[in-house]
């Protein structure tokens, strides 16, 4: 027992990499302990706070977003966001977005996992569904070219750190997933805040949109 929990502590160290943690920051990004993705106390999680979503072993190696992946993946096609006032290409959600939405689509049971077909839906209040076109964009390229085009966002590339791929004037930084902005960005699913809605940065005052947005 001791030897499987290092294992899927290391696992989640590396979990933690792939959704946007520095390697200073894989202990924060590890405490998903008493947050809304802790499903340990459930009977069909086994008692086991990673198992639902990744497993050390017999991985779906298909999902290249997150390692040793154990969640079934929505095959959704999705209504996405559009605007007349949007200078971004939106796309169907891809990388971290679809893992997100292989339980808040709607159409994956939450305890689908392991090869097994389950019947736990989400709840409502957490339920985005199929129809993204109410919701914040997701799944488009944010660089310097769409900042300058757009006026009012912040350049990735010129903030107020040296990396592309996060944005802010301040810390701590939003990620970006190989230059896209994806669910992630803004929330947490390792919940390494302690935010409530799994939030990055605390949105009090517009402080979570403000890292992107220059007013």
């Amino acid at each position: 027992m001791k030897r499987n929990l290092q294992r899927i502590a290391t696992a989640l160290a590396a979990v933690a990499l792939a959704f946007g943690a520095s390697p200073g920051e894989q202990t924060a990004r590890g405490e998903i302990s008493g947050s809304e993705h802790d499903f340990s106390s459930q009977g069909w999680a086994q008692g086991e706070i990673c198992l639902p979503c990744h497993t050390p072993h017999n991985a779906n190696q298909a999902v290249t977003q997150a390692p040793l992946w154990n969640h079934e993946v929505t095959t959704a096609s999705f209504t996405v966001y559009s605007s007349p006032t949007l200078q971004a290409q939106v796309a169907q959600p891809g990388a971290s977005s679809k893992l997100c939405l292989s339980c808040h689509d709607g159409t994956v049971a939450i305890d689908s996992f392991g090869g097994t077909t389950g019947t736990t839906m989400i709840s409502a209040g957490a339920r985005v569904g199929t129809d993204l076109s109410n919701d914040h964009p997701v799944s488009f390229t944010y660089d310097a070219s769409l900042a300058t085009t757009d006026g009012q966002l912040i350049n990735p590339a010129a903030d107020g750190d040296t990396d592309p791929n996060t944005v802010g004037m301040a810390p701590p930084y939003v990620p970006l997933f190989a230059g896209r902005l994806e669910c992630a960005s803004c929330h947490d699913p390792h919940n390494g805040t302690n935010l409530a809605g799994l939030l990055r940065v605390s949105n009090a005052g517009s402080g979570l949109c403000l890292k992107c947005h220059d007013l």
